[in-house]
C-alpha cells in the first residue's frame, strides 16, 4: 500500500487566468477537462504524469487572505542569467514582488496574479534534473516530525533530515523535492495551496485513509460535502486530499 504525490492544488477566484499563468511560468500546457484548470507537460493530458507533479487550479468563491501561505513551489533555474530572464518574464505575466520576511537572498520571491507566493532560484546542482518546478516546499515547526509522517505516508524517499530541514523525492529519482523548512509561526488560515495525493492502481483508497489517520493525519471539514475525494490534515494542520483512483 502506497499513496504518490500527483498534484499541487491552488484555489484561485479565476481558475483560466491562474492557469494560464502557470502554464506559461512553467512552460506547460493548459488543460480545462472541466471546472478546474490542469497544468502539466506535453501537448495531451496525461493524469497522472509519470514524472512530475501537475498542478490543478480549482474555483473557490473568496479570495485568498494576506496571510502567508504554509505551501509554495520553488522554480529551478540552470544559470544565473536564466534567473533573471525568469523574473522579468514572470512578472511580465503577472507576478509581482512579494516579501516574506526574507532578507537579503539568492533567490528572488513573487506571487502569482491571485497573490500565491513562490520562490525563483538561484541555480543549484541539486535541482538539475527537477524539471522548472525544483520542489514543493511546506513550512512547518518541526522538519523531523514532518518527515516522519510524510516518509510513511507516499512511496518518497528522504534524503536528508536535519531540525531546521528535510527533504523527500520520488523513490525514481524523478520530478521535485518535497521539503519541509522549519519556520517561525504557526498554521492559522487554510492555504489556498496543498498537495493531491493518489492510490495506485488496485490499492483501497479507504484502506489508504484509514492508514493515515494511524499516522496521525486527521479529517478536514472544508464544505466539500459528499466528494470521492478524502480532505485530510497532516500532524501540523496542513491540509492535503487523497483522491479516487477513477
Amino acid at each position: 500500500m502506497a499513496l504518490r504525490p500527483v498534484m499541487v492544488n491552488i484555489k484561485a477566484l479565476d481558475v483560466s487566468a491562474v492557469g494560464r499563468f502557470w502554464a506559461e511560468a512553467l512552460g506547460w500546457s493548459f488543460f480545462k477537462p472541466g471546472v478546474t484548470v490542469y497544468v502539466g507537460p506535453g501537448d495531451e493530458l496525461v493524469w497522472p504524469d509519470p514524472v512530475v507533479v501537475g498542478i490543478n487550479v480549482v474555483p473557490v468563491p473568496e479570495p485568498g487572505t494576506a496571510t502567508k501561505n504554509r505551501v509554495h513551489l520553488d522554480l529551478a533555474t540552470t544559470s544565473a542569467a536564466h534567473q533573471t530572464e525568469l523574473v522579468a518574464r514572470l512578472q511580465a505575466l503577472g507576478a509581482t514582488p512579494a516579501h516574506v520576511g526574507q532578507g537579503d537572498v539568492p533567490w528572488t520571491v513573487l506571487a502569482d496574479p491571485e497573490g500565491n507566493e513562490f520562490c525563483v532560484l538561484e541555480p543549484r546542482e541539486t535541482y538539475r534534473d527537477t524539471g522548472p518546478v525544483a520542489a514543493v516546499v511546506v513550512d512547518c515547526a518541526d522538519p523531523r516530525a514532518m518527515a516522519r509522517f510524510w516518509d510513511a505516508a507516499i512511496d518518497w524517499t528522504p534524503h536528508e533530515v536535519t531540525d531546521d530541514h528535510a527533504v523527500l523525492r520520488s523513490a525514481k529519482g524523478v520530478g521535485p523535492y518535497l521539503e519541509f523548512l522549519r519556520t517561525p509561526g504557526g498554521k492559522t488560515v487554510p492555504d489556498r495551496v496543498h498537495l493531491d495525493l493518489l492510490p495506485y492502481p488496485g490499492d483501497d483508497k479507504a484502506a489508504e485513509v484509514s492508514r493515515l489517520r494511524a499516522l496521525g493525519a486527521t479529517d478536514l471539514d472544508l464544505g466539500q460535502g459528499d466528494v470521492p475525494w478524502t480532505c485530510l490534515a497532516d500532524p501540523e494542520g496542513h491540509e492535503f486530499c487523497v483522491l479516487a483512483t477513477s
